[in-house]
């Protein structure tokens, strides 16, 4: 039998949609890697083509995220009707599975590994159920290396992802991670992880570990950061800005390679932090943490989340001028969107302010609540200003023109944000 994996497209004229650059869904390959060896697999992104329209595949295995879920039920709902079975993962499935019900024929809420060769045996046997989901999480000893040949042919410019822990120890608010991975921070044995880093540098020095938090257990990442020295790799994650406070990891992450973190800043008000659960962020501290980033070799991609309650229309200038004055390599500025299964979802929604449940407008750049501090045309219009602002030539020479090794990367990102920025602009007039 034949399984093809499929990854939902983006919207055109949505910033995430008109991006150059995709990586593919390693989801989706960790599957493949517990899928058995009688099931011949396949892969299909449909951000890079659209997905065939008569797929040759007995199952198709779908996974997106809360602003994909339109285009993933539109694409399921197409290949039910040839008599494809049809099932679904993911954060948006597994926090609203009664939903996707309607346009799939099971739905798996959670990590897949566990389950996933049991819904195979089901499918088999003619006893799909409508539901699966492990009863624990996965022991990540057992995660077997991502298959990753199914990206072969896929059109991705660049697949060597990884991850190596999952959880995160923290509990934003907006945060849909906690909801779906748990509070408890799991990792991968440092040798098994190194062993598939092995693998991939043979494909490419540029690795992405995809872990929401790369360095939340100090001993793991050390030993981690020690393992890779040597091997010659190139590497970007993601890590809070108080990772800087430790000078010891920050110089042992930039001696393995370290070129780029992706920062979550989220806000300049100490006070908005607070109420978002942000813990571990001292604004008044920001510069100073830019520049041990940027002295260890590390280039920032940095996140401002507009229109928490505590912002104003003064909010985008002010943090425009804070990026550029830290010279942030990169940087990118969602609008706060209350997403299933998160607990700002749960406070908007007991005060009345969610006035938009499209998902194809959850993708961070669409006004889908009533702000406190501002009107929603002053919110939209701020994030579009300040989206190309940043991305202008004038910005982008003012921070990343300079003698840094993290411009190999922040260099052609910059410029593709820029593009997609004016084409996004452009299918808008």
């Amino acid at each position: 039998m034949k399984i093809l994996f499929l990854s939902p497209g983006w919207p055109k004229g949505r910033l995430w949609g008109e991006l150059g650059f995709k990586f593919p869904t390693l989801s989706l390959a960790a599957l493949a890697a517990v899928t058995p060896e009688d099931w011949e697999v396949a892969f299909h992104d449909d951000a890079i083509r659209p997905a065939p329209a008569f797929p040759d595949a007995d199952l198709i295995a779908l996974t997106a995220m809360t602003a994909q879920a339109n285009r993933a039920y539109e694409l399921a709902d197409a290949f039910r009707s040839q008599g494809k079975t049809v099932v679904m993962g993911g954060f948006h499935a597994s926090n609203l599975p009664d939903e996707a019900l309607q346009h799939v024929d099971s739905v798996v809420v959670g990590e897949g590994e566990l389950v996933w060769p049991r819904l195979l045996a089901d499918l088999q046997a003619g006893f799909l159920k409508p539901l699966y989901q492990a009863d624990n999480l996965i022991d990540t000893t057992l995660i077997p290396p991502a298959k990753r040949s199914i990206f072969k042919g896929s059109g991705h410019f660049f697949t060597n992802t990884i991850q190596t822990t999952r959880g995160c120890p923290f509990d934003c608010e907006f945060c849909s991670v906690t909801a779906f991975y748990g509070r408890k921070y799991r990792k991968r044995p440092v040798e098994q992880v190194l062993a598939e880093l092995q693998t991939l540098r043979k494909a490419n020095s540029f690795v992405f570990f995809v872990d929401d938090n790369i360095v939340a257990d100090r001993r793991y990442s050390l030993e981690l950061f020690a393992g890779m020295q040597g091997m010659g790799l190139k590497w970007l994650s993601h890590a809070p800005i108080d990772f800087a406070e430790d000078q010891e990891l920050v110089q042992a992450a930039g001696r393995s390679g370290c070129i780029g973190m992706f920062v979550g800043f989220e806000s300049l008000n100490q006070d908005s932090l607070e109420a978002m659960g942000k813990v571990t962020n001292k604004a008044a501290s920001y510069r100073q943490y830019a520049d041990q980033f940027r002295d260890n070799g590390i280039g920032i991609l940095g996140s401002f989340v507009m229109g928490c309650d505590g912002d104003t229309p003064a909010v985008f200038e002010q943090t425009l001028r804070f990026c550029e004055d830290a010279r942030l390599e990169a940087a990118i500025f969602p609008i706060l969107t209350p997403y299933p299964g998160t607990r700002v979802r749960q406070r908007l929604e007991a005060e009345g302010r969610i006035f938009n449940n499209n998902w194809l407008d959850y993708d961070m750049e669409h006004v889908v609540f009533q702000p406190r501090g501002m009107t929603v045309q002053q919110l939209q219009d701020g994030y579009d200003q300040i989206c190309r602002s940043f991305y202008s030539w004038g910005s982008m020479y003012r921070r990343i023109f300079k003698l840094h090794r993290s411009v190999q990367v922040f260099g052609p990102m910059n410029v593709g944000f820029r593009s997609a920025v004016n084409r996004k602009a452009a299918s808008s007039r």
